[in-house]
């Protein structure tokens, strides 16, 4: 047991170190973690570490995948979700099938199926080794692209690895694995959107902050483990919690709750990320010895890995270009008619419904509800089509999603999840270990210094953002001249605040302090209500909440009123 906590402190001690360090030292804190963890596994004195995969998948994982679903931004998740689905499911089969194929080919007797039980493995980017792109200069939907990527993959893979796994033991079905996959889905969306409501329901009647945020540590276990149980993707589970959550939770929790979520969930994830690349460094040596105990030794098992690497890499490419055009051409035709959608947008209620009388059948007039339906989606399509265009694709972010594809955490423990009877275990262990390990040295520690290198042009993103500001403030300015009541005047001067009546100050000081909690609530609802629409900018509009949090929280804790 002693040892177990100095090993715990020690590991504690290095992740701090290692994220005080490494932007100091110009590399990523995951990377310097790495190095720490593979040359810690090379001293003699450091007993070999072999970690259990299902603490990675099923302990680890789950509540980092929640947490980021959490942080999210929804409207950009809904506007990449063309782009986040399709890298999530169909890059992952294609990659597996490719790599399956590749790894059949150079691995003598491993067979069709167990090759793309290890493509399958070898396929999903790591939401753990994404986390390194965020501290470059990659634009903010390339991030919103990798990081819903990220959330969504690992199940893919996961299942594909399930179903080559069994195919490798008896027959396949291709429907059989197509209806598997969608179940396996639809289960985790269901339970997790029962977990995230619940979640808020129940959160949202706990007084204590510290109670609450205990509450939100169990959420993405209470969202995986039953639909593991199921049949279902608890890792896609999770994800589904966490983002129900993150919509929902800001009109819900109180800003004392949702700030103690917020800092002790960045705690929880730095010491879970940094955990999970330790280890990875850590079991270096465990995995070289069963290599060079079973096979000839590591030079043609890690030539199979670079040429996997490589591999990933040409697919993801071949994938992503194409994307790129489509939605640039998305993007084109959306600018064609956003003419037409704005001067709809400008017209009174009385033109909107002759233009859906138009398009239906009898010429039947909408009804308020529809006509207010259709209103809000004029207005989110425009939000959409100006993203678009504030925010084209080119080629200096195709390149950033394309080398941002790193392997991490789920490829290791997913590869320790192999049977024992998997042919040339060991070898496929190592093969996975190494693609990961030489995904994050090489693209993760070139990714900073190519992303400067092919940087945008300075353009006016600072003016932009600042308009965005004016735009939001004149926005909430409005928002706080719609409650009712006038800010009546204390005494000013010394003599009349000693003269005044104290139960009269004190009952102007209660009607002043609820009269500014309700203007703090809505222009609260006024920014959700933006943010849902999509009008303004994810980060801009992130700034502002946690403005107004911010000042609630004082005004509680004051008990007294603001300006």
């Amino acid at each position: 047991m002693t040892e177990l906590l100095v090993v715990g402190v020690i590991a504690l001690i290095a992740i701090a170190g290692a994220a005080v360090l490494g932007p100091r030292i110009g590399v990523a804190a995951p990377l310097v973690l790495v190095v720490v963890g593979i040359v810690a596994s090379l001293l003699p004195f450091i007993p070999d570490a072999e970690i259990e995969p299902e603490w990675i998948l099923a302990g680890v994982l789950p509540p980092l995948l929640y947490s980021s679903a959490v942080s999210m931004p929804s409207m950009n998740f809904r506007r990449e979700f063309g782009a986040i689905s399709g890298l999530s499911v169909l890059l992952v089969v294609a990659s597996s099938l490719v790599l399956g194929l590749f790894f059949a080919w150079v691995i003598p007797g491993l067979g069709f199926w167990w090759g793309i039980a290890l493509g399958a493995i070898v396929s999903p980017t790591d939401a753990v080794a994404t986390s390194i792109v965020k501290q470059t200069s990659v634009s903010r939907r390339a991030i919103s692209i990798l990081d819903g990527e990220s959330l969504l993959n690992d199940a893919t893979a996961l299942v594909l690895l399930r179903t080559a796994i069994v195919a490798a033991a008896a027959s396949f079905s291709f429907w059989g694995a197509l209806g598997d996959f969608a179940g396996a889905v639809a289960i985790a969306v269901v339970i997790g959107w029962v977990v995230g409501w619940l979640n808020v329901f129940v959160r949202a009647r706990v007084p204590s902050a510290a109670v609450n945020t205990a509450l939100s540590f169990a959420v993405p276990f209470v969202a995986a483990v039953p639909t593991e149980h199921f049949g279902g993707s608890g890792l896609m589970a999770a994800v589904v919690a966490g983002l129900f959550t993150g919509i929902v939770g800001p009109r819900k929790l109180p800003p004392g709750h949702r700030l103690s979520d917020a800092q002790n969930w960045q705690t929880i994830e730095l010491v879970l990320e940094g955990a999970v690349f330790l280890t990875m460094g850590l079991e270096l040596a465990t995995i070289l010895g069963d290599v060079q105990d079973e096979h000839a030794g590591i030079g043609p098992a890690l030539l199979i890995a670079v040429g996997a690497l490589v591999l990933t890499v040409v697919v993801r490419t071949a994938y992503v270009a194409p994307l790129l055009l489509a939605l640039s051409a998305s993007a084109r035709r959306g600018g064609r008619m956003q003419e037409r959608f704005a001067e709809m947008h400008a017209g009174d209620r009385d033109a909107m419904s002759e233009v859906i009388r138009e398009h239906r059948p009898g010429n039947r007039a909408p009804s308020e509800r529809e006509l207010d339906r259709f209103t809000t989606r004029v207005r989110r399509t425009l939000a959409d089509i100006a993203y678009y265009t504030r925010a084209p694709l080119g080629w200096r972010e195709g390149t950033a999603v394309v080398w941002a594809g790193m392997r991490g955490a789920v490829t290791v423990a997913a590869a320790q999840t192999l049977p024992e009877g998997t042919p040339q275990r060991s070898l496929l262990v190592f093969v996975a270990f190494a693609v990961a390990l030489l995904s994050l040295v090489i693209q993760g520690g070139t990714i900073g210094p190519l992303l400067r290198r092919i940087a945008t042009p300075s353009t006016d993103a600072a003016a932009k953002d600042t308009e965005e500001r004016q735009r939001l403030l004149e926005l909430m300015r409005d928002a706080a001249e719609q409650v009712p009541g006038t800010r009546e005047q204390p005494p000013a001067s010394r003599e009349e605040l000693e003269a005044a009546d104290p139960a009269e100050l004190r009952a102007w000081m209660g009607r002043e302090k609820a009269r500014r909690l309700a203007v703090l609530q809505a222009q609260r609802t006024a920014i959700l209500d933006a943010r849902d629409d999509g009008t303004f900018d994810a980060e801009v509009l992130e700034s502002m909440l946690q403005n107004l949090d911010a000042e609630q929280i004082a005004l509680e804790l004051r008990g007294a009123p603001t300006r």
